[in-house]
């Protein structure tokens, strides 16, 4: 059973993951700043809308920089 403990390991970090991008998408809206920080790029024109939240991205990945650094220390 030794060589499964490796791969039980992986499915339980696959699975917290995936709970948590779940988990953000479903209560994305109530975020008050996700996707409306200055620096966001909308363009609207008939038949097409293009959004793209550049500075959203940058501060998710400062964070998450931030976070998993910590974590990682220990």
């Amino acid at each position: 059973m030794s060589e499964f403990s490796g791969f039980g390991r992986v499915l339980m970090i696959v699975g917290i993951l995936l709970f948590s991008v779940g988990f953000v998408l479903w209560i994305g809206d109530r975020i008050p700043f996700a996707g409306r920080l200055p620096g966001d790029i909308v363009v609207r024109r008939e038949g097409f809308r293009l959004y793209f939240p550049i500075v959203t991205c940058i501060v998710v990945s400062i964070v998450l920089t931030l976070v998993l650094n910590l974590i990682s220390r220990r």
